[in-house]
């Protein structure tokens, strides 16, 4: 939903600058301001105006120039005592005021009327700044301006507790399907809930509505959905091959256990089989059909058919890597949240080693939203933990290096959760980083930070970007079903050879900027070398050279 804001910054020093204090001054001040608004209003934007706007008979002409447009106004009374008002003075307004350098200034000598009916009080000595937006945002949901919030609660698939002996007895009882790592770690995104308001793998009407549309447009019979127009954000088809002969098999049975490393993990009830189109599923996912590519490649191998049904998850699935502990739930996480008193959750999504320009983002977005009025704002560092293409750091040594950059405070240990989110990879551009940040989102996150070509790989062929590097965060900015997080957008962020410290690039001072790439950094970290000072956290680095000394040890025994 578009929106703009009016103040008196982007007001008075330009439209209204002939403008002073007096009455008539200020009477003709909110005039233009809600003229200005009305034409915001009638373009399709909500816009929200931030003026003191003193007088009752102002606030009624604002309203009507709106009424009779046919367009509506809501007064909002930001109800703060003047000492609080006093105290966020950060102009010296009220000082110059009280020192008589500003005549009729409103709360000190010149009256304000305070409203008689508002549509909405926001209290802002009591509440927070995110409690505020969220009683505006509610007020707006009310009155059908904005679209509701999608997804309100989280929708678990594991068996209940009083339910389990049961269910494993049923399992024991039911054909089984043999399902593969990836499959399983699919099963544990269902589970926990990070694809809420998914009941299991996908039946052919929503493989159909996420493939074409990337939403879910069929609400009825969902937990913890509100809907305006029924879109509910989902990119990426989650779905269970099969094969033709298992097909075969188990048609027509009304539920039938997976089963992995000859452990019942679940049951798929109700289940339905549609056909796997897979060049169609790539070419609508990937944008290619190219087989180099590690996940289309795959899809290819795998079996003919989707079985599609209802999930139940006998227990929480576990790896038993020693990383267990970091992979929370969404609900978890939520509980997290709470009792860290966040009132901001910015999630940073990556599949690669920190360094301190990863790390100036994070750095930045934690700033602007303290300057903004958050007080206690949240980073979720949350490296994937699903499958990755080979060449990868895998996931050990990501967690051991993220350790390492707490460890070094480069990112605040005291205000971070560093979680394992489970999905696999798909390098799907685009389409798949809506995933990532609709699966936050359903986390507790409300801010969203996007790299330069999210979810990218160059193109298996002609090595060329196979996504256009700024498109994940422009498509992020208008993907449908995604309107409670705000998208932080990616800077450049590059090593200043002056300074020795990565740093948003200026490109009026280009030539002191050194671009080191992925293929570089991990050159110079197998070569035992290290990278120009200030690059990323020394203990964070040993650890990246330690990973591609295993590698070489590995290599030597292979060939030994």
């Amino acid at each position: 939903m578009p929106c703009y804001s009016l103040d008196g910054d982007n007001i008075r020093h330009g439209l209204n600058k002939n403008l002073g204090f007096s009455t008539d001054d200020r009477e003709e001040n909110i005039r233009r301001v809600a003229e200005v608004a009305r034409l915001f209003a009638d373009a399709g934007l909500v816009c929200i105006t931030s003026f003191i706007s003193p007088f009752a008979k102002d606030r009624q002409n604002a309203r009507e120039i709106h009424e009779m447009a046919g367009l509506p106004f809501f007064e909002i009374f930001i109800d703060a005592p003047l000492n609080i008002c006093e105290s966020r003075d950060v102009k010296g307004l009220y000082k110059k005021a009280r020192a008589g350098e500003i005549k009729g200034f409103t709360g000190i000598d010149s009256e304000y009327e305070k409203p008689e009916s508002p549509e909405l009080v926001l209290k802002t000595n009591i509440a927070t700044v995110n409690e505020c937006i969220q009683q505006v945002v509610e007020l707006l949901q009310a009155q059908n301006i904005v679209p509701k919030t999608v997804i309100k609660n989280v929708l678990e698939l594991f068996v209940p507790e009083n339910k389990i002996d049961q269910a494993r007895a049923d399992a024991n009882m039911l054909p089984t399907l043999e399902i593969t790592k990836l499959d399983l770690q699919w099963v544990q995104v269902l589970s926990e809930g990070w694809a809420t308001p998914l009941k299991g793998f996908m039946r052919e009407t929503e493989y159909l509505q996420v493939i074409h549309f990337g939403t879910l447009r069929d609400g009825k019979g969902r937990v913890g959905i509100a809907l305006v127009d029924g879109v509910i954000n989902l990119s990426i088809p989650i779905v269970l091959p099969v094969a033709l002969e298992d097909k075969q098999r188990l048609d027509g049975c009304t539920a039938f256990a997976l089963e992995y490393n000859g452990q019942r993990v679940a049951i798929l009830g109700n289940p339905e089989f549609y056909e796997h189109r897979k060049e169609e599923r790539c070419a609508r996912v990937w944008g290619t059909t190219c087989v180099k590519h590690p996940h289309v490649k795959m899809v290819m191998e795998s079996g003919d058919w989707l079985a599609g049904g209802d999930l139940l998850v006998l227990e929480k699935i576990k790896w038993n890597d020693g990383l267990d502990q970091y992979r929370l739930t969404p609900l978890e996480l939520r509980q997290k949240f709470e009792e860290m008193n966040a009132d901001a959750v910015f999630a940073f999504q990556l599949r690669n080693p920190v360094h301190n320009g990863h790390a100036l983002l994070m750095q930045d977005t934690k700033s602007h939203l303290l300057e903004r009025g958050y007080k206690h704002p949240v980073l979720l560092l949350h490296p994937l933990g699903g499958w990755t293409k080979e060449d990868d750091v895998p996931l050990e040594w990501r967690m051991k290096q993220h350790a390492a950059v707490l460890e070094e405070h480069v990112l605040d240990p005291k205000s971070t959760i560093v979680a394992i989110f489970p999905s696999p990879m798909l390098y799907a551009g685009p389409t798949e980083v809506q995933w990532h940040c609709r699966a936050r989102m359903i986390a507790g996150a409300n801010f969203y930070i996007v790299g330069r070509d999210p979810a990218g790989m160059p193109h298996p062929e002609t090595k060329k970007d196979l996504y256009e590097p700024t498109q994940g965060g422009k498509v992020l900015s208008m993907a449908p079903g995604l309107a409670s997080v705000e998208i932080i957008p990616f800077r450049v962020a590059a090593y200043n050879k002056v300074k020795k410290a990565m740093i948003f690039y200026d490109s009026e001072r280009h030539d002191e900027f050194d671009f080191i790439s992925g293929t570089r950094m991990r050159k110079l970290a197998r070569e035992g070398e290290n990278p120009p000072d200030g690059f990323m956290a020394p203990k964070a680095w040993k650890v990246l050279t330690e990973y591609y000394k295993s590698l070489e040890k590995n290599i030597n025994s292979t060939f030994s």
